[in-house]
């Protein structure tokens, strides 16, 4: 038997990584020693999601993996994101991690960023799900019997805020929108599924709205809408 590579995953906690994350532990190419996530310090959830951290560890549990928090303040710029991701992937490539693993699927200027990023610390990326088509993938992550709530759409989505992935969702999607999101329209988080040794028991809370300020002070801030998933027994 082959010896397996050892790798880190960056984990959302949502459809995509984890269809991504299914791929790779069928494959048993990789010994995944970590999940990696971003968590906002200021509110103790998952960067971007907003989804409440002990849901995050509730999903490693279940999944039997260790996590890696990289805790973040609430809007780092650039600079400061870029300085803590170095530090913590710097630290798993000294414990002899030499893969990283996104669930990225089609953006291209995303990909070569995280590779440049990698780079500069010679570890090497991996994306199981690149260039895979966004509707066969959805249908298949239902199909393969995931089960996964929106938790964040952007501003005019917010209909679909809290609403679970199936086929009547994907038929009630507007025709612009990418079936998974890829573009950032909406993010999810999954709670039950295979790969899952039980499901994550929450509640649905309530729904807010947050704006964001742009890096280009001449755009516009970006609005998004949150569902609060409160966390049940």
């Amino acid at each position: 038997m082959l010896k397996q590579i050892p790798a880190v995953f960056n984990w959302s906690g949502g459809k995509d990584s984890t269809l991504a994350l299914h791929y790779v532990l069928q494959q048993k190419l990789f010994d995944v020693h970590y999940l990696l996530t971003t968590v906002n310090s200021s509110f103790n959830r998952i960067s971007m999601h907003g989804v409440r951290e002990v849901l995050l560890v509730e999903q490693a549990n279940s999944l039997n993996l260790s996590l890696f928090q990289v805790r973040l303040p609430e809007m780092p710029d650039m600079g400061i994101y870029e300085k803590t991701m170095f530090e913590a992937l710097s630290a798993l490539k000294a414990e002899g991690i030499t893969h990283s693993i996104f669930g990225d699927i089609f953006l291209e200027d995303l990909k070569v960023y995280r590779e440049n990023q990698l780079a500069k610390i010679e570890m090497e990326t991996v994306f199981p799900l690149w260039k895979r088509d966004s509707l066969a993938l959805v249908k298949e992550f239902i199909d393969l019997g995931y089960k996964t709530i929106v938790v964040c759409t952007q501003d005019g989505l917010q209909d679909f805020c809290g609403r679970v992935i199936d086929q009547s969702f994907i038929k009630d999607l507007p025709k612009h929108i990418d079936p998974c999101g890829e573009n950032g329209e909406f993010h999810t988080f999954v709670f039950d599924g295979p790969i899952f040794n039980q499901p994550i028991n929450f509640e649905v809370g309530e729904l807010v709205y947050k704006t964001f300020s742009s890096p280009n002070e001449n755009d516009k801030p970006s609005g998004y809408w949150y569902i609060d998933l409160i966390p049940k027994g």
